[in-house]
């Protein structure tokens, strides 16, 4: 699909149309240019993007793709109508209008889902982890431990912080991380320091020639980044958390959302925040 254009409008941050619509588009081989314009609320900015999209066909000679979430009637009556050039995906009129006959009732009809965000328990608590997740980022700090939800353990370069700050961001779960090193190999058990909490311990690991290539990224030509040393400290690992009674699984083909998604399988935390 070359120079096709995909719009996400919305009369908030447009976070919500750009999920859902990447989710939907990640269903068909293609890459279309990607185009946000948040925070349209009023009818002559709508009318402002129907001249953007109206541009773009003339441009491209196909017409554009646009999701929207849209609140106001009335802005989103400008991008719904017969002017806009655009097959117009309208995720308010498709799911929460048939809600609102369904339960026999109006929703918010809240502009953005953050509009309140400074008054939300959840949001608060979503900030809370993000804060314990950099707080306890490679091992950096012991304290608190008893208040994780999960501690991801492996080698260095396996996938742990950009998952514990995913689980922080996304779901509000405490995640710390701890790297596994060739000390903690030799004593042959885990640090000190998370033997009380073995429980909550969660590991990664990582295909060895998949590490090497990673590592030779950060530290080129070093015995840190050799194939040799990548085997030993993932064999090593692994015989670790086996030993240990460590649940794990292999980052190596997998996405972050992936491995967040079977670990909250796995842990079941008590509270999660969507």
């Amino acid at each position: 699909m070359p120079n096709r254009t995909v719009f996400f409008v919305s009369d908030g941050t447009g976070i919500t149309a750009e999920t859902f619509g990447n989710s939907i588009l990640a269903q068909f081989a293609v890459k279309p240019r990607h185009v946000r314009r948040p925070f349209i609320d009023t009818i002559d900015k709508a009318w402002s993007v129907v001249k953007e999209i109206e541009e773009t066909a003339r441009a491209e000679g196909v017409r554009p793709i646009a999701f929207i979430t849209l609140v106001n009637t009335s802005v989103r009556d400008v991008l719904t109508g017969p002017s806009c050039k655009a097959l117009v995906l309208d995720m308010i009129r498709t799911f929460v209008e048939p809600l609102e006959a369904e339960f026999g009732m109006t929703s918010n009809h809240r502009v953005g889902r953050f509009s309140d965000a400074a008054k939300s328990e959840e949001y608060n608590e979503r900030i809370e982890a993000i804060n314990f997740s950099l707080a306890h980022d490679d091992g950096q700090s012991a304290r608190n431990l008893n208040t994780a939800d999960v501690i991801l353990v492996g080698v260095s370069r396996s996938g742990k912080t950009p998952t514990s700050l995913y689980l922080a961001m996304q779901h509000g779960v405490k995640a710390a991380n701890y790297p596994l090193i060739p000390e903690d190999f030799e004593r042959g058990r885990l640090p000190s320091s998370l033997a009380p909490y073995k429980a909550k311990c969660f590991g990664l690991t990582i295909d060895p020639e998949r590490l090497s290539q990673i590592r030779h990224e950060r530290r080129p030509d070093s015995k840190y980044a050799s194939l040799p040393n990548c085997r030993y400290e993932v064999s090593a690992a692994e015989s670790m958390m086996r030993r240990e009674g460590i649940g794990w699984l292999s980052s190596t083909h997998k996405s972050i959302e992936e491995i967040a998604t079977t670990i909250l399988r796995d842990i079941k935390p008590d509270r999660l925040i969507y």
